[in-house]
């Protein structure tokens, strides 16, 4: 039976912790030839770096779009070693002001490559000091005000930005503009995510059998973040119950445990689709509402969890707001009809 969750997230959805960086930086593949997945991205990048290099020039600026877990920082980190460059990484959030890039780009070395996260959350301020950086490799200072204002430009060695964002609609167009090489990273399949599972074993030596990597890798919502942390609680499970090796049988016991259904849907995905049903007739409902509803906030529920649902048919999306499909209905075992009157008659009856 599957285990539901109370208002939190479920562990696969929360921010990453210390452990689980640790744990992805040690599963993170180095080098192109060893991502999985993701070929077109693959094959685009690795075209790129070769002609680089060949010019002895840095890379263009590259944009990584997509849900959380799909690999944007891991190719960011991939490119770095191709290019034989350091990285320096930061996020949205954390520029705050524009001398905190300043300080950034001024001591970027030939080459180098600057990650942004989230840099759709870049303050405007600080975005702008991106724009004749990217074009012209330059930042201007600006002393003094009023009329005994006087601007510097100051020099920067060519360097790469690597943007990595969940929702490129929210960045400016002068800054989307500004990269060379914008890609979407989309959910992996089965496939992918099974040899993710077997590579990730590999690595961390855990025993695993065929039908035990596959029962992780279809509950993994498509992504290899996810994958990675199903593997590491079922693991902990085997050790604890099952003298450490993974089986089918051992798989599901843990997974249901954790929450996660035969649909990789975990306790948050079914309280979403249950409200959208029972609170809302099965739809349409605005997402802030359904935020409010859940009490969880709005940018998790369009950047983390909303998505899944979106790719595998249980949600879509109209212009009113979002609606439970048949599959959300059919998988939920909820009837049309029957279940939302019963649930309407027994609100009511709360009411009154």
């Amino acid at each position: 039976m599957i285990h539901e969750e109370a208002n939190q997230l479920p562990d696969i959805l929360k921010e990453k912790s210390p452990q689980d960086d640790e744990l992805n930086f040690s599963l993170r593949p180095g080098r192109m030839s060893e991502y999985i997945g993701q070929q077109n991205i693959v094959e685009t990048l690795n075209i790129a770096i070769e002609a680089a290099l060949q010019r002895k020039e840095s890379l263009d600026h590259v944009l990584f779009n997509g849900p959380p877990g799909l690999g944007k920082t891991t190719l960011a980190h991939i490119i770095a070693n191709e290019m034989g460059t350091k990285i320096i990484t930061s996020s949205g959030p954390a520029l705050e002001k524009g001398g905190d890039l300043m300080g950034i780009l001024t001591h970027l070395e030939k080459g180098d490559i600057l990650f942004i996260d989230e840099i759709h959350r870049l303050p405007k301020i600080v975005e702008e000091f991106l724009y004749p950086a990217m074009e012209d490799f330059a930042v201007d200072f600006i002393f003094d005000k009023g009329v005994h204002a006087r601007t510097h430009r100051y020099r920067l060695e060519p360097f790469t930005l690597i943007g990595a964002t969940t929702r490129s609609g929210l960045l400016s167009s002068p800054l989307r503009e500004r990269f060379g090489i914008t890609r979407d990273l989309d959910f992996y399949d089965e496939s992918d995510l099974i040899l993710i599972v077997k590579r990730s074993a590999s690595i961390l030596d855990i025993p695993i059998d065929p039908d035990g990597v596959y029962e992780i890798a279809r509950r993994a919502r498509g992504t290899p973040r996810v994958a990675n942390r199903l593997l590491k609680r079922v693991r902990d499970y085997a050790q604890v119950r099952a003298q450490g090796k993974i089986t089918l049988s051992v798989a599901g016991e843990a997974l249901a445990l954790e929450g996660i259904d035969e649909s990789g849907l975990g306790g948050t995905d079914r309280k979403l689709l249950r409200t959208i049903i029972l609170n809302y007739k099965g739809g349409p409902a605005g997402i802030e509402a359904l935020a409010s509803t859940l009490q969880i906030e709005t940018d998790v529920l369009i950047d983390v969890v909303e998505p899944y649902l979106l790719k595998t048919g249980f949600v879509i999306r109209t212009s009113q707001g979002r609606k439970a499909t048949e599959k959300a209905f059919s998988h939920l075992a909820i009837s049309h009809k029957r279940e939302i009157s019963l649930f309407e008659g027994s609100k009511g009856k709360r009411d009154s």
